[in-house]
Formats: structure tokens, C-alpha cells, sequence
């Protein structure tokens, strides 16, 4: 049967499940229209409809059970269609051993789904029971033991846990998978602690070697033969004499641009010159001299150039220094070479002024062999840096082994063994359980092949023919009849001159036969076979549109549904009413075996609200509907009888059960009674009327004791003659024996 329903996101139901749970046998809900009912009795029929995903339907040992719901949808499906009704076969009564054949296989049936169950049970239960649930709780006992060895070393081996530290499951899966591939030998904790110091934290990370700057370039420029070169004029120039004499060859060469040919003044002596100084300076500074003032100008713009190389390579190395550099050293050497650079940048200036003066530059070699000896061995330091670097990944991993190798050997190696031996012990209880239950199942199918083909031989559609009209007749619907259609295996509605009646009957009329139609096929079924199959009937508000006679045959007859089940006396293992009627639903409700507030196991009592506009479920432990009907019945069996409001009290009780409710005035309950009974009827209802609706000026008035009897005594004649009597001692007995339940 059904254990519990939860609606959400559905119709009226919110974002948070409704739930109905730990339902029993038989489940009576309460509520007003619009609350939420139907939408019940929709998710029982199609649980797996798309609209109903956000609900659950949840059944015993998770095997559902065939549902057969009375509601509107029902209604509309089967009396508002222009199709025939579909015939209901119920088994019949002429072979005896085949009927007995099918009691027997059913029985059969009924113990193979009990072992079902009780295996099931066994397997899994909800709420972590049964062998999954031990398995469960076996695995997440490991787990903690596992994460609790995690926090004991997570301060020191973090690193060997690294992918695992942030979850349970991923530490023990880890566990457990290096208990089967990890080959590393146990190494004691102090060594594994001290190891775990260097190899692990912070990464170390590959560097790239220094650059050294070349130098060739440089040093080169200090064996430049045109620095030791003297770079003068033509020698058998005529004014050569004088400049070789005078030994200033460089002062008149920087003179010489100052001499302006149109003006023939002397640059030196500001004397008129002649037209043939012009020509000796122009010849004492031939092309030769012009090629080695070339080559001194090369050698000035390239000589700064290439130390300004070295020195940018120099600061960036210094800017970025390596750990395993001497900065200090380099720096040293820098400032030394940036001093030599600079001296030697002079002294080819100086050649540039003054070309004929010999020139040497200090050698920076000496300075370079000690740089390139610090860049060298920074290099040394890096390489094996870096070989230290590729090294450790291979450390780490061996040292990560042997700590999950220690963890094995000396922290969990009991646990583990226990955990291993427990859940093999486990799985193979499950593997059992899951096989047994196949083979139950395949049992279970082949009986349930065996009673439809049973059922088969000996069903027919023509006695709930004959049992529907028979109802319909003892409650005075005349006017139509159930007879089978044409149609091999459907029914028709029609009239007594054999018309169809399907499309005139009055709404009374459609309510009642549809109910009639849905209670035999819940006894029933709307195939030759599946007659004896276990079901779950809901009960939708059946009483919409019934006057009272009517109402109180279909509680009638539910309730013998009700007495079915709780003598386990058929193939209904629950049922669920619902109904918006507070008279239907004592009626139904009703239990003579309850006393005051007795709660019985094979009940429920639930109500259904809408609270600002979304509907709620609440669970009662008793009935929780006491409407004001009751209380009037409760006055009359127990108040003083002489009150002056008891003429009041039986106008309403009247009036609300025959007028309300069913729609059937005085006279014509009046008429049912014959000679004195009849006036006596209408006595009663006059003084009902009076008593209850006139204001008594004389302060003494009461009614006469004897007056009192006789009309009570009428009163319940009352529901005797209209077929009520058992109402009238329902009601009666229980206003004796406290509130009903």
C-alpha cells in the first residue's frame, strides 16, 4: 500500500512539500472545495504524470499496487463521453473448481508478495534499515574513522593528501584504493615527518641560467691599431714644414673650419691670406688623413656603443638577480667596469680631438674574467637548482606513497580489515536478498499468468448488470436501467422502452450511477482478468449531488469495503476517502468500536486548508471534524428534556438531515406514517417550528413531560419509516458514550 504522498509545485500546493505520512489501511481527508483534494486523488491515479514530477508516491517495500481513483476526472472519462461504458467482469459462480483454483493461486500469490515484502524488507528499508541501510551505515563509520586518521595528520602530510583533503568519501575511497596498489616500504613517522619538512610546502620552482654579456666586441676595441697611430697631414706639402715644426697638426685641422676661401682671412692670425692656402691645407689633409679620422670616429661610436650593451646586460641581470648570484661581487665589478668604460670612452675622445696623439685604452679582461666567473658559477647553482627541482616531483611521490603506506600499516590496519570483512559479509547478504527476490518475482508473474488465464474461463459482465440495477431500483431510480450493449463487453444506459439514457439522465441520477459503476469495478475489473489483483481505491467527494437516501447507501457501502479490509478479507489493501461533506464524513468515519478519543492503527484522519491561497496538510490524531450536528444529538441524548431548548434542538437536528442535506421537506416525510403516527409526525414538525421559532412571554412556560416522551418517540420513528434508523442509533449511541471520534 501506499506509505506516504508529498505534493509540490502542484495546483494550489506551494514550493514545500505537503506530506501525508505513515498512512494506514484506511485514510479519511477532509476539506472544503478548492483546497487541494482533487489534486490528491490526481497524483494517487498518475503519479508519473509530467505535471506531478516535483511528487512523490511512496510505496510499502517500493512495490506499487494497481490504483483505482473515484473523482471528476473518473466522472468525465466514463458519463460525459459519448461512448458506451466499458463492461465489468466479475468472476461467476457456476465452476466451482476453477473459482477454487483461483482462491487457491491467489493465496499462493498473496505469500510469494508477503516474502516479497519481508525480503525487501530485509534488503532495504527506509531510513537506513535493513541490509543496504546496515551496509550504509558500516560504510559511513569507515568514512569518519578514515577522516578522523585524515585530521590527525593533515598538519604535517597535507601535501600527501593533496585531491582528497576536502572531502570524506574522496579520502576513504583513497584509502582503500591505496591499500591495493601501493608497493612502498614503511617508513617510520619521525623519518616520514623529517623528510616531509624539505620535500614538502612550497613548491620550488626551474630557473633559467644567466646570460653572460660578450665581450669580444670591447675588448677587441683596445688593440685598435689607429689609437697608436699618429694621424697628421701630407708631409711634402709646402706648409707642412711649419705644422710638423710647430707640432700642431690637430690645432690647425679643428682651425681649418673656421677658413672661409671667399675671404682668404687666416682662421689663426686673422692675416690676408693667399689663394694657394687653400690648396696646401686641402692637400696636407689628403685622403689618408680623412680614412684614419674615419677610423677613429668608427672606433669612438662603437666603443660606446658596445659598452652600453654590456652595461644595460650587467644592470639587468642585477635588477633581477638569481639566489644562487653573488650580487654583491657583481655590483663590485660593475662599478669598476663602469669606471674603466668611462675612462677609456675619454681617451678616444681625446683622439678624436687630437688625432695625432698616441692612445691606449686599459684593458677590461680582468675585470670580465672575474664577471664571467660569477655569472659561471650562479650558472653551476642553477642547474643543479633545477636538477633538484625535477628530482623532487619523483620525491614527493615516493614520499606520498610511503605516508599512505604508514597510514596502512600502523594507523587503520585493523579498522580496515574489519571494514573489508564486514562489507563482503554484507554484499554477499545483499546479493543473496536481490537474488531471491528475482526469483520470488519470476514466481510471483508466473502466478498472476496463471489467474488471468483462470480468470478468464469464468468471468462475465452480466452480474454486476444485474446487482447495479437491482441498487438502482431499491432506491427508486426508475427511469433507467444497466443493460449490456451491443457491443461485446461495454454497457448502455437506457430507458424502459430500450432508448438510450445516458445523455438525459438528471445530475442526481449521473452522481449515483457513476458511483455504482466505480464501486463494482473496484470489485471488479474492466478486463477477464486482473479481478483478484491488490489496489488502492480513492474516494473523491462520491457524495456531490446526492440527496440524503442516496448519501447514506454509498457510506453504506464503502464502509463494507472498510470491514473488508480490516478482516484482510480482500484485494484492497487501502483506501482513501475525501470529501468536503462534515455529514458524509461522520458518516463514513464512523467506528463503533471507538470510544471517545480511541485512536486505532488501521485509521488516519487528515484535513486539507488553503492559507493565503496555498493549500496545507495536517495530521489529526482523532477524527477532527465536530460540527455543530453532532452537538444537537448530543442535547437530545443527554440534556434535561424539559429545556426549553430542545424543541429548538430537534428542529435543526430535522432540518439540517432531511431539509439540507436531502432536499426532502415535512410532508413528505410525514406521509410515510398512517393514522395516528401521521398526525402525530405533523404535531411534531408544528411544534418543532413553534417551539423552536416563538418567544415564550409567560416566564413558567415548559413542556409537559408526557408530551415530551411521545414526540421523541415520533422523532425517531422518524429516521425508521424514511430508512434512517440506523443513523438515528448511530447518533443516539453515541451521544451516550461521549463526543464521537
Amino acid at each position: 500500500m501506499i506509505e506516504r504522498i508529498h505534493l509540490k509545485k502542484i495546483a494550489s500546493y506551494g514550493q514545500f512539500p505537503e506530506k501525508l505520512d505513515d498512512l494506514a489501511k484506511i485514510n479519511f481527508i477532509y476539506g472544503s472545495n478548492g483546497t487541494g483534494k482533487t489534486t490528491i486523488s490526481r497524483v494517487v491515479a498518475d503519479p508519473d504524470a509530467d505535471d506531478h514530477s516535483d511528487c512523490i508516491v511512496a510505496w510499502q517495500a517500493g512495490v506499487p499496487l494497481e490504483t483505482l481513483v473515484y473523482n471528476r476526472d473518473f466522472v468525465e472519462k466514463n458519463f460525459n463521453q459519448p461512448d458506451e461504458l466499458k463492461g465489468i467482469f466479475t468472476l461467476g459462480e457456476k465452476d466451482k473448481e476453477t473459482f477454487d483454483r483461483i482462491n487457491d493461486t491467489k493465496e499462493e500469490l498473496d505469500r510469494i508478495n508477503d516474502s516479497i515484502t519481508r525480503l525487501k524488507f530485509s534488503l532495504e528499508v527506509e531510513g537506513n534499515g535493513g541490509k543496504v541501510g546496515e551496509l550504509k551505515q558500516h560504510e559511513d563509520k569507515f568514512t569518519e574513522d578514515s577522516w578522523e586518521l585524515k585530521q590527525k595528520h593533515d598538519a604535517k602530510f597535507r601535501d600527501a593528501f593533496t585531491g582528497v583533503r576536502a572531502s570524506k568519501q574522496l579520502f576513504k575511497q583513497k584509502l582503500i584504493e591505496e591499500s591495493t596498489v601501493n608497493s612502498a616500504i614503511s617508513v617510520s613517522l619521525g623519518d616520514l615527518e623529517r623528510r616531509a619538512e624539505t620535500v614538502f610546502g612550497e613548491a620550488p620552482q626551474s630557473e633559467q641560467t644567466l646570460t653572460i654579456p660578450d665581450r669580444r666586441g670591447i675588448i677587441a676595441h683596445e688593440s685598435n691599431p689607429i689609437l697608436k697611430k699618429k694621424v697628421i697631414g701630407k708631409s711634402n706639402v709646402d706648409i707642412a714644414v711649419m705644422i710638423n715644426k710647430l707640432g700642431n697638426s690637430d690645432w690647425v685641422r679643428q682651425g681649418r673650419k673656421y677658413y672661409d676661401p671667399s675671404e682668404q682671412v687666416c682662421p689663426f692670425c686673422q692675416q690676408k691670406t693667399k689663394t694657394s692656402l687653400e690648396k696646401s691645407l686641402n692637400d696636407y689633409f689628403d685622403d689618408t688623413f680623412k680614412t684614419d679620422s674615419g677610423a677613429i670616429e668608427r672606433l669612438h661610436t662603437e666603443y660606446k656603443a658596445d659598452s652600453k650593451r654590456l652595461q644595460i646586460a650587467l644592470q639587468a641581470i642585477l635588477d633581477n638577480p638569481s639566489k644562487r648570484l653573488d650580487v654583491e661581487g657583481l655590483q663590485n665589478q660593475k662599478l669598476l667596469l663602469d669606471s674603466k668604460i668611462n675612462l677609456n670612452i675619454q681617451r678616444v675622445e681625446e683622439k678624436r680631438r687630437e688625432s695625432s696623439k698616441l692612445v691606449e685604452l686599459d684593458s677590461l679582461r680582468e675585470i670580465f674574467d672575474v664577471i664571467e666567473n660569477l655569472l659561471d658559477a650562479a650558472n653551476v647553482a642553477i642547474r643543479k637548482h633545477n636538477t633538484m627541482v625535477e628530482n623532487i616531483q619523483a620525491e614527493r611521490a615516493e614520499l606520498t606513497k610511503q605516508v599512505w603506506r604508514y597510514l596502512l600499516d600502523h594507523e587503520i590496519k585493523s579498522a580496515l580489515a574489519s571494514y573489508n570483512s564486514k562489507k563482503a559479509g554484507l554484499k554477499a547478504a545483499i546479493n543473496s536478498l536481490e537474488e531471491k527476490i528475482t526469483n520470488k518475482t519470476e514466481e510471483k508473474q508466473q502466478k498472476e499468468r496463471e489467474i488471468r488465464d483462470l480468470e478468464k474461463d469464468t468471468t462475465s459482465i452480466q452480474p454486476t448488470v444485474n446487482k447495479i440495477n437491482a441498487l438502482l431500483g431499491s432506491f427508486g431510480f426508475q427511469g433507467f436501467t444497466l443493460a449490456q450493449s451491443e457491443s461485446a463487453g461495454f454497457y448502455k444506459l437506457q430507458r424502459s422502452d430500450g432508448t438510450d439514457a445516458k445523455e438525459t439522465l438528471s445530475e442526481g441520477e449521473r452522481s449515483f450511477i457513476a458511483f455504482l459503476y466505480f464501486y463494482h469495478l473496484v470489485k471488479g475489473s474492466a478486463s477477464e482478468s486482473g479481478l483478484t489483483s491488490d489496489r488502492v481505491v480513492v474516494f473523491d467527494d462520491p457524495v456531490s449531488s446526492l440527496d440524503s437516501n442516496v448519501l447514506f447507501v454509498v457510506s453504506s457501502l464503502i464502509k463494507e469495503l472498510f470491514r473488508d479490509i480490516r478482516d484482510d478479507n480482500s484485494n484492497i489493501k487501502q483506501i482513501f476517502v475525501l470529501t468536503h461533506n462534515a455529514y458524509f464524513h461522520k458518516e463514513i468515519s464512523f467506528n463503533a468500536r471507538r470510544q471517545g478519543g480511541q485512536r486505532f492503527s488501521d485509521e488516519t484522519f487528515w484535513t486539507v486548508r488553503r492559507a493565503s491561497l496555498v493549500s496545507k496538510i495536517d495530521k489529526h490524531e482523532t477524527n477532527p471534524i465536530k460540527n455543530t450536528y453532532e452537538l444537537l444529538w448530543t442535547e437530545v441524548g443527554e440534556a434535561d428534556h424539559l429545556s426549553s431548548s430542545l424543541p429548538n434542538t430537534l428542529r435543526r437536528i430535522l432540518e439540517h438531515y432531511f431539509t439540507i442535506l436531502g432536499n426532502v421537506d415535512p410532508d413528505t416525510i410525514c406521509a410515510k406514517f398512517e393514522g395516528q403516527e401521521k398526525w402525530i409526525c405533523r404535531s411534531l414538525f408544528s411544534w418543532v417550528n413553534a417551539g423552536s421559532h416563538s418567544v415564550h412571554d409567560d416566564p413558567s412556560y415548559s413542556p409537559n413531560e408526557s408530551a415530551v416522551k411521545t414526540y421523541l418517540g415520533v422523532f425517531k420513528k422518524v429516521f425508521d419509516k424514511t430508512g434512517h434508523i440506523a443513523h438515528y442509533e448511530m447518533m443516539m449511541g453515541n451521544s451516550t458514550t461521549g463526543s464521537r471520534n
